[in-house]
Protein backbone atom coordinates (compact mmCIF):
# COMPACT_ATOMS: atom_id res chain seq x y z
CA UNK A 1 0.00 0.00 0.00
CA UNK A 2 1.22 3.50 -1.13
CA UNK A 3 2.23 5.66 2.05
CA UNK A 4 0.39 9.04 1.59
CA UNK A 5 3.22 11.85 0.78
CA UNK A 6 3.06 14.89 2.99
CA UNK A 7 5.75 18.42 2.41
CA UNK A 8 6.40 20.61 5.24
CA UNK A 9 7.80 23.93 4.29
CA UNK A 10 9.06 25.11 7.59
CA UNK A 11 12.53 27.16 8.11
CA UNK A 12 12.16 26.79 12.15
CA UNK A 13 14.16 22.73 12.55
CA UNK A 14 12.67 22.03 15.73
CA UNK A 15 9.31 22.33 14.22
CA UNK A 16 9.77 20.03 11.80
CA UNK A 17 11.81 17.47 13.67
CA UNK A 18 8.46 17.44 15.63
CA UNK A 19 6.33 16.80 12.96
CA UNK A 20 7.97 14.65 10.92
CA UNK A 21 8.97 12.59 13.78
CA UNK A 22 5.12 12.37 14.23
CA UNK A 23 4.04 11.98 10.49
CA UNK A 24 6.93 9.25 10.27
CA UNK A 25 5.20 7.35 12.91
CA UNK A 26 1.86 7.55 11.72
CA UNK A 27 2.99 6.50 8.65
CA UNK A 28 3.30 9.23 6.42
CA UNK A 29 6.15 9.70 4.15
CA UNK A 30 7.73 12.99 4.85
CA UNK A 31 9.46 15.68 2.52
CA UNK A 32 11.14 18.78 3.77
CA UNK A 33 12.00 21.95 2.40
CA UNK A 34 12.96 24.99 4.55
CA UNK A 35 12.44 27.82 2.54
CA UNK A 36 9.83 29.19 0.22
CA UNK A 37 11.22 28.54 -3.27
CA UNK A 38 13.01 25.30 -2.54
CA UNK A 39 9.06 24.08 -1.37
CA UNK A 40 7.73 25.59 -4.69
CA UNK A 41 10.87 23.42 -6.17
CA UNK A 42 9.99 20.52 -4.28
CA UNK A 43 6.03 19.90 -4.90
CA UNK A 44 6.51 20.88 -8.50
CA UNK A 45 8.78 17.42 -8.72
CA UNK A 46 7.13 15.42 -6.15
CA UNK A 47 3.41 16.75 -6.13
CA UNK A 48 2.70 15.95 -2.56
CA UNK A 49 -0.77 14.63 -1.23
CA UNK A 50 -0.44 17.64 1.21
CA UNK A 51 1.35 20.63 2.26
CA UNK A 52 1.81 22.02 5.77
CA UNK A 53 3.13 25.05 5.29
CA UNK A 54 4.79 27.89 7.55
CA UNK A 55 3.67 31.73 7.08
CA UNK A 56 6.03 33.49 8.36
CA UNK A 57 9.66 32.57 6.86
CA UNK A 58 12.13 34.29 5.33
CA UNK A 59 12.14 35.32 1.67
CA UNK A 60 9.27 34.08 0.32
CA UNK A 61 6.52 33.82 3.10
CA UNK A 62 3.97 31.14 2.93
CA UNK A 63 1.24 33.75 1.54
CA UNK A 64 3.48 33.81 -1.75
CA UNK A 65 4.21 30.08 -1.70
CA UNK A 66 0.61 29.30 -1.49
CA UNK A 67 -0.33 31.63 -3.85
CA UNK A 68 2.41 30.60 -6.58
CA UNK A 69 1.39 27.15 -6.27
CA UNK A 70 -2.41 27.96 -6.63
CA UNK A 71 -1.30 29.33 -9.37
CA UNK A 72 -0.02 26.47 -11.56
CA UNK A 73 -2.19 23.52 -12.87
CA UNK A 74 0.03 21.40 -11.99
CA UNK A 75 -0.27 22.17 -8.17
CA UNK A 76 -3.46 23.87 -7.98
CA UNK A 77 -5.41 21.11 -6.46
CA UNK A 78 -2.94 20.36 -3.68
CA UNK A 79 -4.28 20.82 -0.27
CA UNK A 80 -1.97 23.85 1.99
CA UNK A 81 -2.49 23.19 6.04
CA UNK A 82 -1.13 26.84 7.00
CA UNK A 83 0.58 26.27 10.35
CA UNK A 84 1.22 29.79 11.54
CA UNK A 85 1.52 31.63 15.11
CA UNK A 86 -0.65 34.56 13.88
CA UNK A 87 -3.67 34.86 15.43
CA UNK A 88 -4.77 38.46 13.65
CA UNK A 89 -7.91 38.81 11.51
CA UNK A 90 -6.41 40.05 8.96
CA UNK A 91 -4.02 36.87 8.48
CA UNK A 92 -6.21 34.49 8.89
CA UNK A 93 -8.63 36.10 6.56
CA UNK A 94 -5.19 36.40 3.94
CA UNK A 95 -4.83 32.84 4.45
CA UNK A 96 -8.61 31.91 3.44
CA UNK A 97 -8.20 34.36 0.21
CA UNK A 98 -4.54 32.57 -1.01
CA UNK A 99 -5.98 29.31 -0.54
Amino acid sequence: MKKDTLLIIDDIPNNVKVLRAFLNRVGFNVLIAEEGEEGIQVTEHTHPDLILLDIMMPGMDGFEVCQRLKSQDSTKDIPIIFMTALTDTVNKLKGFEVV
